[in-house]
């Protein structure tokens, strides 16, 4: 079952929409979906209901509802690149962690959710998604090519909880050199798990994107159900 419902932001300043997905049961662990630059639209409703059939309590929050609310492009024009590429820039980082914090409490407290709450983010979400890990009490995150890690690794003295991390090798908004930073500033920490993916380019897991690779998908998401199995649904 799916449909959306609303949450409050923490700083009082209002309310915004989130896409939720029902386990056929009703009820089990959640998992937040963080959205790419593109809103909340097709490929990211497609993840929750994917999530959905696989036991949780899906959830994707509009994070850009304080640019404009109910964005929802794709990746297969150059106006709606542009469109997300300003709303990227646009966007409040801190802020939006706070509205992730707020859609997680929001989450705990529904009676569909058995109690843990796990995040997954993609491309800005991916961001998003290691930020969370480091600033929430979110129970377990992953991060798919998240833009921007290497300008925040001090971040990861505050993760207290596991991360998965997926590195596209030929990332076009990630170099060669800001993934060795991420390595070297993250390898060592026994919180994280980081996997690289040779040969493909950022968003080579997007349902339907200009730049999916089905292999490198395959095994990511893989990975990403092992990972959520073990910290979210194990007693």
């Amino acid at each position: 079952m799916t449909h959306s419902f609303s949450i409050n932001a923490a700083d009082g300043s209002g309310s915004f929409r989130a896409y939720i997905a029902l386990p056929e049961s009703g009820h089990g662990p959640a998992v937040i979906a963080l959205q790419e630059i593109f809103g909340v639209n097709a490929g990211m409703r497609g993840i929750c209901d994917t999530l959905a059939a696989e036991g949780y309590v899906a959830v994707c929050p509009d994070l850009f509802w304080r640019q404009e609310p109910g964005i929802d492009l794709t990746d297969k024009s150059q106006q709606e690149w542009d469109k997300a590429l300003a709303l990227f820039d646009g966007f409040n980082f801190p802020v939006g962690v706070d509205d992730i914090a707020a859609t997680i409490a929001a989450v705990r407290a529904l009676k569909a959710c058995s109690g843990k709450v796990g995040v997954v983010g993609y491309c800005l979400g991916g961001l998003l998604a290691y930020l969370t890990a480091a600033r929430t009490d979110a129970d377990a995150c992953v991060s798919y090519y998240g833009v921007g890690i290497n300008q925040k690794t001090a971040d990861a003295d505050g993760i207290k909880n596991p991360l998965m991390m997926h590195i596209a090798e030929e990332d076009s908004f990630v170099s060669k050199t800001q993934q060795a930073e991420i390595h070297a500033a993250l390898d060592n920490n026994p919180l994280i798990t980081i996997h690289d993916y040779a040969g493909v380019n950022h968003a080579f897991a997007r349902p339907n994107g200009n730049d999916w690779d089905e292999a490198a998908a395959i095994s990511a998401n893989e990975r990403t159900a092992e990972f959520f199995e073990k910290h979210l649904k194990a007693l």
